[in-house]
């Protein structure tokens, strides 16, 4: 990879780049037993209950699994690829899966934790509250969707391909946009369909999450639910 690119760089800045992964990897290492050491000394002291055994049991394996992706997703970036001239890069669809694993690890910690900590509210099963659940769900599915398009961005280096917004370049639709054989290929290996389908996931997750608040501003909610929905839009919008 140094004949390919960067031959020109000091060694200050390849110590930079160096203990920027070297921080990540001893941080993931940290997190990994910020998981299993209190859960060990929990389950010993017999403080876990048969459910919350199980939910210990597969955070810990989901904590490992990331370790394990991530391993996996350095790896490519390594491997000699006789039939590519581009730059050296991660394979993009490794860097999805551990950025998926990684959000899939942290939303059941969250989930996990604040259902210890918080009494869950008993509302009246009524059609607006079902169907407000069933919007909150789909949004969140929507947004996964949305992270893992960006590390496809981020590996295929597509973000460098237009940076004109809300066209890219002199057109709403790009011409290359399936340049590729077959067309399914388009939406993981053309960088500028991957940059194309990020955007309209984005502009797509933000108008779900705004109206996921404007239908829940129909519906008697408790104060912490409404907190959330109105938190999940100004962070949607900060994004």
């Amino acid at each position: 990879p140094f004949n390919s690119l960067n031959h020109d760089m000091t060694l200050p800045e390849f110590k930079f780049i160096w203990y920027m992964e070297y921080s990540h990897r001893m941080w993931g290492r940290a997190v990994g037993l910020a998981y299993i050491l209190p859960a060990a000394y929990f389950w010993h002291r017999g403080w876990l209950s048969r459910p919350l055994k199980g939910c210990v049991l597969a955070l810990c394996g989901l904590v490992c699994f990331q370790g394990l992706l991530g391993w996996y997703m350095v790896k490519s970036g390594l491997e000699e690829k006789p039939d590519s001239y581009d730059i050296p890069r991660v394979s993009q669809y490794r860097l999805a899966a551990h950025l998926g694993s990684a959000l899939v690890l942290y939303s059941a910690s969250l989930w996990t934790g604040l259902s210890l900590l918080l009494p869950q509210h008993k509302l009246p099963e009524t059609k607006q509250l079902v169907r407000l659940r069933q919007y909150a769900h789909g949004t969140t599915a929507l947004i996964f969707l949305t992270a893992l398009s960006g590390a496809f961005v981020a590996g295929l280096d597509a973000g460098l391909v237009y940076n004109s917004f809300p066209k890219m370049g002199e057109r709403w639709i790009p011409d290359d946009l399936l340049a590729f054989s077959p067309v399914l290929r388009n939406i993981f290996e053309n960088p500028t369909t991957v940059q194309f389908d990020h955007r309209i996931l984005g502009i797509a997750s933000v108008t779900a999450v705004t109206a996921l608040y404007l239908f829940s501003r129909k519906i008697p909610l408790p104060r912490r639910t409404r907190m959330a929905v109105t938190s999940l839009l100004a962070v949607a919008c900060m994004q």
